[in-house]
């Protein structure tokens, strides 16, 4: 399953330092879009160097980053990893033998520490706030918003997702669960990154990514309000996943 046709999109801001950890650890066969999302310290010029595919996003935001890459990306799957060796690339392999397989549409990673100082408490506790949320909001038995996550290009490209902010990756379970994907979620490895963290790592940062996907949640609720009385349009993805109501529910 490692030499799988997968494209790893990179998110990248100021990880010079982290990169080559990152990069020497990826599943062989997997290739890395790195994004650069406004980076001074050479994180490019780092990522190139081992290997890894480019893409200049010179507007900042997280979900900015990730367009970047999908538009870059042209592989059968995609995968998402942070950059700042927080977690270990090579536990992508088993992500993407679930979607691969056809047990899940959207494969995500769990969060599990591994050591003290690898999740700030202001950021884990948001987490677990955001996580209560979406379970209410989907029924999907999900206790982390994780960043590693993988999933078919193909569908993920017909969810059409626009936050270009700190919502991304809650827009992208919103957006799975309109068009009726399997999620799931097994646990990964969380060590302390190595830099300094852009989002959740600081109390004004975490404050900003729970402002978007509050946000998020509220619109979904009104859209979902509206589907339940027959008015406005639900989003299905296409290809192979899943429209039904088979994702993993509480």
């Amino acid at each position: 399953m490692a030499d799988m046709n997968v494209d790893v999109i990179l998110p990248c801001l100021d990880e010079a330092d982290a990169l080559p950890e990152v990069l020497t650890r990826l599943p062989h066969g997997y290739r890395a879009i790195v994004v650069d999302n406004g980076s001074t310290d050479g994180s490019a010029d780092v990522a190139r160097a081992h290997g890894a595919f480019v893409v200049t996003e010179p507007v900042r935001g997280f979900g900015s980053a990730c367009a970047a890459g999908v538009a870059a990306a042209t592989a059968d799957y995609v995968a998402f990893c942070d950059a700042d060796a927080s977690m270990d690339p090579a536990e992508l392999v088993p992500l993407v033998a679930r979607v691969a397989d056809g047990r899940t549409d959207l494969a995500l990673g769990r969060r599990v520490p591994t050591g003290p100082g690898a999740w700030a408490p202001h950021a884990r506790f948001a987490n677990r706030v955001l996580a209560v949320l979406m379970r209410r909001a989907t029924g999907y038995r999900l206790r982390d918003l994780g960043p590693m996550r993988v999933m078919r290009r193909q569908d993920l490209v017909a969810l059409d997702l626009r936050d270009r902010r700190s919502g991304y990756p809650l827009e992208m379970v919103l957006a799975a669960h309109a068009a009726g994907w399997r999620v799931d979620e097994s646990d990964i490895g969380y060590a302390q990154r190595i830099g300094d963290s852009k989002v959740t790592g600081t109390l004004r940062g975490t404050v900003n990514a729970v402002r978007d996907m509050s946000r998020l949640l509220r619109e979904y609720r009104r859209e979902a309000r509206l589907r339940s009385v027959g008015q406005g349009p639900v989003r299905h993805a296409v290809g192979t996943a899943g429209t039904g109501a088979e994702g993993v529910r509480s």
